[in-house]
């Protein structure tokens, strides 16, 4: 399978689950605006989403992805389904247990996350309802990612991508349809998160039957493989723990900054995950299947050429994204959420935080490339030790720099943590001989310099004042931004193509 189409499908599957997902945000917006109740809801959706990384997406795949690899590369697909049937059937135990404690212990967990809503009994009774309906998002996302990492080890990826599709739909017609009927409108939100759940869930499942890997009901937890994933697993669970803890130290200090804080930084946080979602989510799910291979079969030399495809890659792309979401934060922010209860205010305060998360937006991506080096080796200490580096580095900027900067330096904080996060992983590949850059580096960022600053003039030139598009309509704001993008895009790609880059230069294919 050649990578470059197979990131282009992740890649556009991810393109339209954002696009849903910013008509999710616009009807957020405009129905509940940022107050009381999105503060409510979106502090509420923090807790299944740390735990879903905490038991899935974040601790569980990189322990799962490889392991299940090297069973079906050295004993073959049979041997794989056994593994995939008893690890479903334990983590599907332990989430019960997890979701269950959730529910109950939901007050004290609100009281945890966000203890300046405790001045508003309203409002905190309000959020500990909507995290008892969200809680069991966390079982069903769980078992998605599982069913993710057994697709895209059988390089199914189009599925998996496809999944979160769902759940923009399910808050979409919620809050357009439901909310009206509920004492709370925003409870809709809530019932929207469990829905969407269980959809994605649904669309897994005939999928992993296609390829025999639906799992059966098989409790041993004593067999090789499960002790292996578990003994991974722990410093994993490790890993992603102290990063939740950052970003939920980050969501207590957001209620503690007045109404508003912790909303701002959301619709900041959803503009700067559409570039990290389609680029670094995108290449860590097709690069990592692939390491693992050459990793098992020894081919060492071909794991580091893909890596150095990979951070090329992730260069030619993270950089225009983030250069973008720099430049024109506002014209974004203005089409997407200036409607209804979001007023101008909001757009500047949303535009604070996004220019500071684009600022670290090329570290997030290449951790999504650097640290499945370390994943597909099964060497889960050396991202961790860094990853609690990090989380110390992240608060001590966070200290340093929320007087002055009030919410825009907790999204600051975590972009300059991220690009330092990057370095380190760059440097212990290194140092341990994982990876040697193939020749032609400092011609490729001289390259990529000049195309970045065409892109950048052209941009400020046809973007204009800022001011200007919270005055226009709706229909003005989308031609003028679908123009300041296509004319960004086409400047910054012409000019790639004038320096010398070719989209040839950039095939590459997965391990075989």
């Amino acid at each position: 399978m050649n990578l470059l189409k197979a990131l282009a499908t992740v890649s556009g599957m991810t393109l339209f689950s954002r696009v849903l997902g910013f008509a999710r945000d616009f009807v957020i917006a405009r129905v509940f605006g940022a107050g009381m109740m999105t503060d409510a809801f979106f502090v509420a959706f923090k807790l299944p989403n740390l735990l879903r990384r905490l038991f899935a997406e974040g601790a569980f795949s990189q322990a799962f992805v490889p392991i299940l690899g090297e069973y079906r590369n050295r004993l073959g697909d049979g041997e794989a389904r056994r593994l995939v049937d008893r690890v479903a059937t334990l983590l599907l135990l332990a989430l019960i247990v997890v979701t269950l404690l959730g529910m109950a212990g939901a007050p004290l967990v609100v009281y945890v996350s966000a203890p300046g809503f405790a001045d508003d009994p309203d409002k905190f009774a309000l959020t500990v309802e909507l995290a008892r309906i969200t809680i069991p998002y966390i079982l069903f996302m769980s078992l998605v990612a599982l069913a993710g990492g057994v697709l895209n080890t059988w390089n199914r990826f189009a599925v998996p991508a496809f999944t979160p599709v769902l759940l923009n739909l399910s808050f979409i017609g919620m809050a357009l349809f439901a909310a009206p009927y509920f004492a709370r409108p925003v409870l809709a939100l809530g019932w929207a998160v469990f829905l969407g759940g269980a959809l994605q869930l649904a669309l897994q499942l005939p999928a992993l039957k296609r390829i025999g890997m639906l799992p059966r009901f098989s409790f041993d937890w004593r067999e090789a493989g499960v002790r292996r994933i578990l003994k991974l697993w722990a410093p994993a669970v490790l890993g992603v723990s102290v990063a939740q803890v950052s970003l939920l130290i980050n969501t207590i200090l957001a209620s503690f900054l007045g109404t508003g804080s912790v909303s701002w930084l959301y619709y900041a946080d959803r503009l700067m995950e559409f570039p990290a979602g389609m680029l670094g989510a995108a290449l860590g799910t097709i690069l990592l299947p692939s390491l693992a291979r050459y990793h098992a079969e020894e081919r060492f030399g071909e794991y580091s050429r893909l890596l150095d495809w990979g951070l090329r890659v992730s260069l030619l792309l993270a950089a225009p994204a983030a250069l973008a979401l720099a430049i024109i934060a506002v014209p974004l922010i203005a089409t997407l959420f200036h409607h209804g209860a979001f007023t101008g205010e909001d757009v500047f305060r949303t535009r604070d935080a996004l220019v500071a998360y684009g600022i670290g937006l090329p570290g997030l991506i290449l951790v999504k490339v650097l640290a499945p080096a370390f994943y597909a080796r099964q060497n889960m200490r050396t991202p961790v030790r860094i990853g609690i580096a990090i989380v110390l580095v992240t608060q001590a900027l966070n200290l340093a720099l929320i007087v002055p900067l009030r919410h825009a330096a907790l999204a600051l904080s975590i972009g300059l943590a991220a690009c330092l996060n990057a370095g380190l992983l760059y440097r212990g590949l290194r140092r341990q001989g994982i990876y040697t850059p193939r020749p032609g580096w400092p011609a490729f960022l001289v390259r990529l310099a000049v195309a970045l600053a065409a892109m950048g003039a052209a941009l400020r030139f046809v973007g204009g004042d800022p001011g200007a598009w919270l005055e226009w309509h709706m229909g003005e704001r989308l031609g003028r931004l679908m123009l300041v993008v296509c004319c960004g895009a086409g400047v910054y790609f012409a000019t790639l193509w004038l320096v010398g880059f070719r989209p040839g230069d950039f095939r590459r294919h997965a391990a075989e």
